[in-house]
């Protein structure tokens, strides 16, 4: 491979083409220009930057020069657009070539680091070409928002500028998947993920963040990934208003549908008979998740519900004469709160329990 300081090397036979073309005045032939625009490409995967190949170009015009009559010198000019032209061409193509084949591995590196399809030892060496140490932990934040992202989005570009004039090389990997904005960070490191969620919400107008935990090797990218991702199906399924979500402050909710059937179970059994209400089970169980939302304060729960507080009561009296369980008992309480949310995880009663 040439050297960066040596652009001359590309430019063998230039000074002969431009003395042939400006000998006749004729404009550069197709195949001149092929070879030169292959040369320009040369050069630019040696990394010879353009600006040195064009002085380079411009040193042997210049000795050519001197060596035409007037008539021969006039045409140089013309021979010598051509030819940078060309060159430009083709180094400008083996740039964007070699964007596109970053692009690409880099996306292919994202797949299957969060994936988890490729095998770890090898996706750790390939994770130390953009700045992450799969020996260390890692956290996943992953934003969503009422537009589909992708690496060109410009509020990709915009985040990552953020991201690196705040904390510069902290070995964090911005990226995106499935329309979503995606931060790896260190585990250690929850700043970043904190900034890169403030910025992202204030960002994508309706959006939502959700945060993993923190878990190591190039397996606890993907656990840490998708305890985001659940984050999320969970805000939407629970209602859930906060915009950022840390999976640590949501470990509840796996526990209580590890047992699926047992939920349901639950949900037919305490839930059930609010369906004999009139206007169906809906208006009784939003009313609980309200009440329960508010921790029981009966008062902020008929101003969210747009009640008084005497339907409120009624409601409560209603919910308590048809399941038998008096939300104002603690012991009754807690099971129809941990049914409300079961219903909630269960899509009930939109959904049948199978």
């Amino acid at each position: 491979m040439a050297r960066r300081d040596t652009p001359e090397l590309f430019l063998a036979g230039y000074a002969e083409v431009l003395r042939g073309a400006c000998a006749t005045g004729r404009r550069l032939t197709r195949d001149e220009l092929d070879v030169l625009r292959s040369r320009g490409e040369r050069a630019a995967e040696a990394g010879v930057g353009l600006r040195a190949l064009v002085r380079a170009q411009l040193g042997q015009a210049r000795a050519v020069r001197a060596e035409l009559d007037s008539a021969a010198a006039e045409h140089l000019l013309a021979s010598v657009e051509q030819a940078v032209d060309a060159f430009a061409e083709g180094h400008e193509r083996a740039q964007r070539l070699a964007v596109r084949r970053e692009e690409a591995a880099r996306r292919e590196f994202v797949d299957d680091l969060l994936y988890g399809r490729s095998d770890l030892g090898r996706l750790a060496e390939r994770a130390v070409r953009f700045g992450l140490l799969l020996s260390h932990a890692h956290a996943v934040a992953v934003a969503s928002g009422g537009d589909f992202y992708d690496d060109g989005h410009p509020l990709t570009r915009r985040i990552e500028s953020s991201l690196v004039a705040r904390f510069g090389d902290r070995r964090i990997l911005l990226t995106t998947k499935d329309g979503r904005l995606i931060c790896i960070a260190p585990g250690d490191q929850s700043d970043v993920l904190a900034y890169f969620a403030k910025q992202a919400y204030a960002a994508a107008e309706g959006g939502r963040v959700a945060v993993g935990r923190p878990h190591p090797g190039a397996g606890g990218v993907v656990h840490s990934y998708e305890e985001a991702l659940n984050a999320l199906d969970l805000a939407d399924r629970m209602g859930l208003d906060d915009p950022v979500l840390y999976a640590a402050d949501l470990l509840v909710f796996p526990v209580l549908t590890r047992d699926r059937q047992a939920m349901a179970e639950l949900v037919r059994s305490v839930l059930g008979p609010l369906k004999g209400a009139r206007g169906g089970p809906r208006p009784l169980l939003d009313t609980l998740a309200v009440y329960f939302d508010t921790g029981c304060v009966a008062a902020e729960a008929a101003r969210r519900l747009s009640l008084s507080v005497r339907a409120l009561t009624y409601r409560l009296q209603r919910i308590h004469q048809l399941t038998g369980a008096d939300p104002g008992d603690p012991v009754h309480r807690y099971t129809l709160q941990t049914a409300v949310i079961g219903a909630r995880l269960l899509d009930w009663p939109d959904q049948d329990l199978l």
